[in-house]
């Protein structure tokens, strides 16, 4: 089998990929936890509404509805899509935590010969890393079990960001939708097909911007915390600070709520392996805080957020105080989510306090 060490270190931009056009095929797999297995009414709400808004035809491999199903053989899912000329893109169904066991079977060549997008977030930061290791581009966020399944429908910001990785590149503005849930209603529950969770405005939490007030522009690293301590404790991140000179951090948590402490040891191993002094800008997402167990009033709500974001951006401005930071853009783990480019180029303007992604 290959080893998790077999893409070479990027480039320092990685190349795009191939857009997809309508009547594509794209692969909706599950490599990491197989979620239309647990709730398949949201997953054919997901499909129904992906070629509707798209156009494109969703193709499933053999563990996308397969709880038990190995590393190998989640692995070898994804290497029969890349292989496969005619599928034009990935889609992951949703997160997990044991995707690290799937990168040893991998094989890059297969996607340096034939790049496509890939789309996922949270524990899928591992395979965003592999892409980006091995120089193409993905696009972080977007997962059909969270994003596409449930609701009354996409979110707007949603859908547009999904066409634009997948079909029509271009630049958007990324701007605050106005407002945000942490969580949904249970998969088996029916309420999951029709209703949004409980959903709170942000008008009195908007972004926070701190260090100079300068336009930078970067490709863009990073993801869920969690995973990207992960990805440094395998040892799988082979590139140096030189790599991520003049970029754009991405840095979001996920539903397992992790305290400012962690958040700040996590991006302090990013500072020490010299990661935070070479990029221009960090932009940190707005953190979940509550879960289906922990329902936190709107004050005690507003009070873990500033707390984690606070941590964040002190472990930043100790190791770049030249960096511009945005915090509370929502690309990670709450709804609705903007989907961002992972090694494409984002633009942070701290002096007009604006956001553009390129989704070429």
């Amino acid at each position: 089998m290959s080893s998790p060490t077999a893409p070479s270190p990027s480039p320092r931009v990685p190349a795009p990929a191939p857009k997809a056009k309508p009547g594509d095929r794209v692969a909706v797999l599950s490599p990491s936890v197989a979620a239309p297995a647990i709730g398949p009414g949201i997953h054919e709400q997901a499909m129904r509404r992906l070629r509707e808004l798209t156009g494109l035809e969703p193709v499933e491999y053999p563990t996308t509805r397969r709880l038990d199903a190995s590393p190998k053989d989640r692995a070898a899912d994804v290497n029969a899509a890349l292989a496969d000329p005619s599928i034009r893109a990935i889609l992951a169904t949703v997160g997990g935590d044991d995707q690290i066991t799937v990168l040893p079977y991998l094989e890059p060549d297969l996607l340096r010969a034939d790049p496509k997008p890939f789309l996922g977030y949270s524990d899928n930061f591992h395979l965003h890393h592999w892409w980006w290791s091995a120089g193409v581009r993905s696009f972080y966020g977007g997962s059909t079990q969270v994003q596409l399944g449930p609701g009354p429908a996409v979110d707007e910001i949603h859908a547009r960001a999904l066409r634009a990785a997948l079909l029509d590149g271009g630049t958007l503005e990324i701007t605050d939708p106005g407002e945000s849930e942490d969580h949904g209603w249970s998969w088996t529950d029916p309420r999951a097909l029709t209703e949004s969770g409980e959903r709170v405005s942000t008008a009195d939490e908007p972004w926070i911007w701190s260090g100079p007030a300068r336009r930078v522009s970067g490709p863009s690293w990073g993801g869920c915390l969690e995973v990207v301590r992960d990805v440094l404790g395998a040892g799988h991140l082979h590139a140096d600070a030189d790599a991520f000179q003049g970029g754009v951090l991405l840095a979001e948590t996920s539903e397992e709520l992790i305290p400012p402490l962690e958040v700040a040891r996590i991006l302090r191993l990013l500072g020490e392996r010299g990661i935070l002094a070479a990029v221009d800008a960090v932009l940190v997402a707005r953190p979940p805080v509550g879960d289906f167990e922990r329902h936190p009033d709107a004050e005690t709500a507003r009070r873990l957020r500033a707390d984690q974001r606070a941590a964040a951006v002190e472990v930043v401005q100790r190791y770049n105080p030249d960096a511009v930071i945005c915090a509370g853009v929502p690309f990670g783990h709450t709804r609705p989510q903007w989907i961002l480019p992972h090694g494409g180029t984002i633009t942070v303007d701290g002096e007009q306090q604006r956001v553009w992604a390129d989704y070429s």
